[in-house]
């Protein structure tokens, strides 16, 4: 895939309009308004009921911010949709739209990049670069979301929550899905396929994110977060979802309870001590993992590691969707915000 030449125009980054969301950020917000001071003028900010001074902080540096009412529930893909409203009113003659969320600093070359890109590949609606963690070494969960992010650079199916978008296919297709309170990029990524639009991640400094991760159970909620995801998606979609949408529900089901239903049934027929072999089915599952992220140039630790976390997050993923199926079996229209960080975390 050829990248394209950066436009020679000066006026290119006065295309670009930001949409900023966040909830409890304080510094980090102070750090992402900071990184995009070429912007200010035509940055939106979205606050999602903050406890901490992220409004009137904001108010006396942005173009515009708009304070989202908790009800009839908060989730991203609101704060996104009221971020673009906005942004479309004060400036109608935007092209482009960049989200970016609070805990995050977007790389200085990022926004020229992107938009040479879109420029020079009209099909395409959505493109995304490197999101990276600003500290992966200072925890293993730090380290396991900066693998997260390392996608493949190329067509892609989907974006995350940095990205730079145009607005016109952005409102056309109607916006994020407000019901969805995670896995909202990829909702929205497999309807703009469906319209027949493009969604690429290139090989581009995008994002420095913050996550801030030192538990392991802010690592288990969020794990738990994305199975919720991945079945509502499957369940709003069917088959347009794609095909690694079914795969991944089966892989979740199948990893997290086959190994330990077969180790219950060798323990009654065979013997208590029959029944700890096919719990070695978990790390044959964490190698398989590994090898892969090997056979893509990773380091042989952080490898191993995202590996025996790809294994053990199973379990959080199947209690997220066991959660989606509750709610959907009790009728719940809207579920809660699944948050692994509390204020000022």
């Amino acid at each position: 895939m050829s990248e394209p030449t950066r436009p020679e125009s000066a006026d290119a980054p006065r295309r670009v309009g930001i949409v900023v969301i966040g909830r409890n950020e304080g510094e980090r917000l102070h750090r992402c308004i900071a990184s995009l001071d070429d912007h200010c003028d035509r940055i939106i900010y979205v606050d999602s009921d903050s406890e901490d001074d992220s409004v009137p902080w904001a108010l006396e540096r942005v173009a515009s911010v708009v304070e989202l009412d908790p009800q009839p529930g908060l989730s991203a893909a609101r704060a996104r949709n009221a971020g673009a409203e906005r942004l479309t009113e004060l400036f109608p003659t935007i092209e482009y739209v960049q989200f970016v969320d609070g805990d995050c600093e977007v790389d200085a070359d990022w926004i020229d990049e992107a938009v040479a890109f879109l420029d020079g590949h009209p099909k395409a609606a959505v493109v995304c670069g490197r999101r990276r963690e600003i500290s992966p070494e200072a925890t293993l969960y730090n380290r396991l979301a900066d693998i997260e992010w390392d996608t493949p650079v190329g067509r892609a199916a989907s974006c995350g929550g940095d990205a730079l978008m145009r607005l016109a296919v952005f409102n056309e297709a109607g916006g994020y899905n407000p019901d969805q309170i995670a896995g909202e990029e990829p909702e929205l990524c497999i309807r703009l396929g469906m319209a027949g639009h493009e969604i690429y991640r290139i090989n581009a400094e995008m994002t420095r994110h913050d996550a801030n991760l030192t538990r392991f159970s802010q690592w288990w909620t969020r794990n738990v977060r994305s199975g919720h995801a991945s079945l509502e998606l499957l369940f709003r979609h069917g088959r347009d979802a794609g095909p690694n949408r079914a795969r991944r529900i089966r892989s979740i089901v199948v990893w997290s309870l086959g190994p330990l239903v077969l180790a219950l049934f060798f323990w009654a027929v065979i013997g208590r001590f029959a029944g700890l072999l096919p719990l070695g089915l978990y790390g044959l599952a964490a190698l398989k993992a590994s090898r892969g992220e090997l056979a893509r140039g990773r380091m042989r630790s952080h490898a191993f590691l995202y590996g025996a976390a790809c294994t053990v997050g199973k379990f959080p993923e199947l209690q997220g969707c066991l959660r989606y199926l509750r709610n959907r079996l009790v009728g719940r229209e809207r579920n809660a915000l699944i948050e692994y960080k509390g204020a000022g975390e």
